[in-house]
C-alpha cells in the first residue's frame, strides 16, 4: 500500500463499486396553494443535475485527490450520458456498463424556500448477465486499487458483493461497506461497515442504553468477522466499534442544512485516509470532520481537499 500524504492523497488509488445515480434538482419560489389539492405551487425557476449513490461516492474521493475508479451499471438513455459527462468533469475514471433493459436511476428533488418539498425517484433493476460481467472487471480493477469501496444502495447492482469481499480481501485489500437493508451477512469478511442508527437498528432491533448498543454492536461485527464497525450518528456524531476498543467523535459544531448524501463523504474521507496509510483513529477524526463540513451543504455534495485542510 502506498503511503501519502495525510490530507493530500494524490497518489492513493481508491475502487468505488455500487449503484450510480443521477439527482437532479428543481429549485423554485414557493407563493401559493394549489386550487386543485392543498399542495404548495412551486415556480421553477433553475435545475441542477448533480452525481448521486455511488458515483458521489467517488466524486467525494476524488475532490480530496485520491485517484479514483468507479464500477457500475447505467441505462442506454438521457440520464446515463450525463452521468458520464459529470463523472468526466469530477476527474473520475468510469467504467460503466450499459445494460439496454436497464433505466439509469433518477432521483429528482423539487426544492422550494431552501427545503425539500417532494422527491420521485425513477429506477429498474440491472440484469443478472451485466452484473457478471461487471463482476469479471472487478477482479482486475482490485489489483490496481489501493482500497475498495462497495456503496450498497440497495438497487441490485450489487448481487454479487459477497464474491467481490472475498477476491478484495484475498488480494490484501482494505473492503469498506455502506450497508443497505436488513441482512448483513453479505457483507461478511469486509474491513468496515458503516450504518448510520436507522439502518443498525433494521438488523439489530432498538437499544435503550450505550451500554446495550456496544454490546449488539460488538456482537454483530463478530458475527460478521469484519475488523470494525463504524456508526453514523448524525447529531451524536459517530462511534467505531472494533475488537478492543470503543471510539466516539462528538458532531462537529456547526448548522446542519442537509444531510443527503453525508454518508457518502464519510466513507469516501475514510476509504481515501485509510488507503494513503491512516490508522483508524485519525481516518475516523478526519472523516467526522468532513461530515460536520457536508451538512452544512444542500444536497448531495463534496468536500474539497482545501476545505478540509483548513477545517483540521
Amino acid at each position: 500500500m502506498q503511503t501519502c500524504s495525510k490530507f493530500e492523497p494524490r497518489n492513493c488509488r481508491v475502487l468505488v463499486v455500487g449503484d450510480v445515480m443521477l439527482d437532479r434538482y428543481w429549485f423554485g419560489e414557493v407563493n401559493r396553494i394549489s386550487p386543485e389539492a392543498p399542495v404548495p405551487i412551486v415556480k421553477v425557476g433553475r435545475t441542477e443535475e448533480r452525481l448521486g449513490g455511488a458515483a458521489n461516492v467517488a466524486r467525494n474521493a476524488a475532490a480530496l485527490g485520491a485517484q479514483t475508479t468507479l464500477l457500475s451499471v447505467i441505462g442506454c438513455d438521457e440520464a446515463g450520458s450525463i452521468l458520464r459527462r459529470l463523472l468526466v468533469e469530477g476527474g473520475i475514471e468510469a467504467s460503466l456498463k450499459e445494460d439496454q433493459e436497464f433505466d439509469t436511476i433518477v432521483k429528482l428533488r423539487v426544492i422550494g424556500r431552501q427545503q425539500q418539498l417532494l422527491r420521485i425517484d425513477f429506477e429498474t433493476t440491472p440484469s443478472h448477465e451485466i452484473l457478471q460481467a461487471k463482476l469479471a472487471e472487478f477482479a482486475q480493477r482490485v489489483a490496481e486499487s489501493d482500497v475498495v469501496i462497495l456503496s450498497d444502495y440497495g438497487k441490485g447492482g450489487l448481487a454479487h458483493i459477497g464474491e467481490m469481499i472475498r477476491i478484495a480481501r484475498a488480494a490484501g485489500k482494505p473492503v469498506l461497506v455502506d450497508p443497505k437493508g436488513g441482512d448483513y451477512s453479505k457483507y461478511a469478511g469486509a474491513t468496515v461497515i458503516t450504518p448510520n442508527r436507522a439502518e443498525l437498528r433494521e438488523v439489530v432491533g432498538d437499544w435503550s442504553s450505550e451500554a446495550e448498543l456496544v454490546a449488539k454492536s460488538h456482537k454483530l461485527r463478530a458475527e460478521l468477522g469484519i475488523d470494525a464497525l463504524l456508526l453514523t450518528r448524525s447529531e451524536e456524531g459517530m462511534t467505531l466499534f472494533t475488537a478492543d476498543q470503543v471510539v466516539s467523535h462528538k458532531a462537529e459544531a456547526r448548522e446542519v442544512f442537509d444531510v443527503s448524501g453525508a454518508g457518502d463523504t464519510v466513507i469516501a474521507t475514510l476509504g481515501a485516509m485509510l488507503g494513503s496509510g491512516a490508522d483508524w483513529a485519525e481516518a475516523i477524526r478526519v472523516a467526522n470532520v468532513a461530515a460536520g463540513i457536508v451538512v452544512g451543504k444542500l444536497g448531495t455534495a463534496v468536500v474539497s481537499r482545501e476545505e478540509l485542510a483548513a477545517a483540521l
